[in-house]
């Protein structure tokens, strides 16, 4: 555009601008003095004729709450009897909406007069008649694909969210709900874990839910898929996962997995208490496998286990698992607290970057030659006594009067393999509780982790932490 161009399109916008001040002055002068129309109510009819364009209007939205979550969960008859109480440790009865779909009507007298505390049943459907209608390889993997689609027809009005998962699996619900409150649910999304295996996401997909610990699916997304279910069963009657497959339908529709770092499907043997003493700075969601570990206190069952980890999760789900770390300068000692699980104390000072990685206290899900095999860092059990540490396990959580909540961990073990002699021989070996003082308020949003004082009088076998936000430029080490 040449100046005389520019000079002219300028000054028709300026006579354009005189003329439409002119005009509303004159307006206001009129209408005042008729006492028609106030110059306020004027100008604001004015302002919403020319906003511009490209704003959109949006309507408030209610936040999403617990009644806006439908769960399905799957199980068999069988082995509902000795799984209930993994569900019934965290179902709420007549707050939690959803129900469990068995394969068979329950047996048995302990089944038959169902309980109050578990979710109610439905029987799948005709499993026999979908596979002759799809063709599909794999009963099991049938059954559990199209259960997605028997807990959408029976959603009831107001529901935002659908959360599938196995009855072997432990949900936190209170961050679940905080998590998905995040996100607009009238849009499509597809939350998910990965496998801590490394393997089994490279056998199946890196881009898939593993579903026992919860696959979670938006509103609209589950309706989709839903109505598609049986042109997709009979497209991958061929595939033998169930999870590649629900993540297979997902992608033919065009959403993609949104990994939750919370979710947890435990593809790991043994004591995973190094796993969980050692928690990603995300909010738990779920804990699945519990038939697969060993119980994830000393002296307690799987069932008790799983109650006990509950019992503290009723006072504060946000801090769950949440790694906090202090120091006490003066003997050299670290403290690592996994909140509502567990406290070690380390007899050196020790950085963050280097206590943060889990201790393999665990086996792989299956045998292998070679590393690697988890997706995630881990440090090797030591005998070092600098390395090694005192470690403690959630006992009993209360409210002070002073509002704080205040749980007790106790020692586990001796550590019996002397005292650290390089950072100047204080042993914490005496030291048989820790009391961890935490605010009431909840930290969902967990851009940085909290940091913490430490008080503890030289000989005393109790020691108290308490919990504050970081300062600035802090540094954990």
């Amino acid at each position: 555009m040449s100046k005389f161009e520019n000079y002219y399109v300028l000054s028709i916008c300026k006579t354009l601008l005189i003329c439409g001040l002119v005009l509303y002055l004159c307006t206001i002068f009129f209408f005042n003095d008729s006492n028609h129309f106030a110059s306020s109510h004027l100008f604001s009819s004015l302002k919403s004729t020319i906003s511009c364009p490209f704003t959109t209007q949006t309507t408030s939205i209610s936040s999403t709450n617990i009644s806006h979550i439908i769960f399905g969960l799957l199980g068999s008859q069988k082995a509902w009897h000795h799984r209930k109480s993994y569900i019934e440790s965290w179902w709420r009865p007549n707050i939690t909406k959803g129900h469990l779909l068995l394969d068979v009507p329950p047996q048995g007298d302990d089944l038959l007069s169902w309980s109050l505390n578990s979710p109610p049943y439905r029987i799948s459907d005709n499993v026999s008649k979908l596979l002759k209608e799809t063709n599909h390889v794999e009963p099991r993997v049938l059954r559990m694909v199209h259960g997605i689609m028997e807990v959408v027809r029976e959603v009831h009005e107001g529901v935002r969210w659908i959360i599938m998962g196995d009855d072997d699996s432990v949900f936190f619900v209170d961050n679940m709900v905080d998590i998905l409150a995040q996100y607009d649910h009238t849009k499509h999304y597809y939350f998910g874990g990965h496998s801590e295996y490394i393997l089994s996401n490279y056998w199946y997909s890196f881009n898939q839910a593993f579903g026992g610990a919860g696959i979670i699916m938006s509103y609209p997304l589950a309706k989709e898929f839903a109505k598609n279910v049986m042109s997709c069963l009979k497209r991958y009657a061929h595939l033998r996962s169930a999870d590649r497959t629900t993540m297979n339908c997902i992608a033919d529709i065009g959403v993609n997995l949104s990994p939750l770092q919370g979710i947890h499907q435990i593809d790991l043997r043994g004591d995973i208490s190094g796993f969980l003493s050692y928690h990603p700075k995300s909010l738990l969601t779920s804990l699945h496998h519990f038939d697969m570990v060993d119980p994830i206190f000393p002296s307690m069952d799987r069932v008790k286990s799983v109650f006990h980890l509950q019992k503290v999760a009723k006072y504060d789900q946000s801090r769950m698992l949440q790694q906090t770390i202090c120091h006490k300068k003066s003997s050299n000692w670290t403290f690592s607290v996994s909140w509502g699980y567990s406290a070690h104390i380390y007899e050196k000072i020790m950085p963050r970057s280097w206590i943060q990685r889990p201790i393999e206290t665990f086996k792989a899900w299956q045998p292998s030659p070679n590393p690697p095999y988890y997706m995630f860092d881990v440090r090797s059990p030591s005998w070092d006594p600098c390395e090694a540490p005192h470690v403690f396990f959630f006992k009993s959580v209360e409210k002070t009067q002073r509002g704080e909540i205040v749980t007790t961990y106790t020692r586990a073990w001796p550590r019996a393999i002397g005292a650290c002699l390089s950072s100047g021989n204080f042993s914490a070996e005496y030291v048989s509780e820790i009391h961890v003082y935490s605010p009431t308020t909840k930290r969902i949003q967990i851009d940085k982790c909290e940091c913490c004082d430490m008080i503890h009088e030289a000989g005393s076998n109790k020691a108290d932490i308490k919990y504050r936000e970081c300062k600035i430029n802090e540094i954990i080490a």
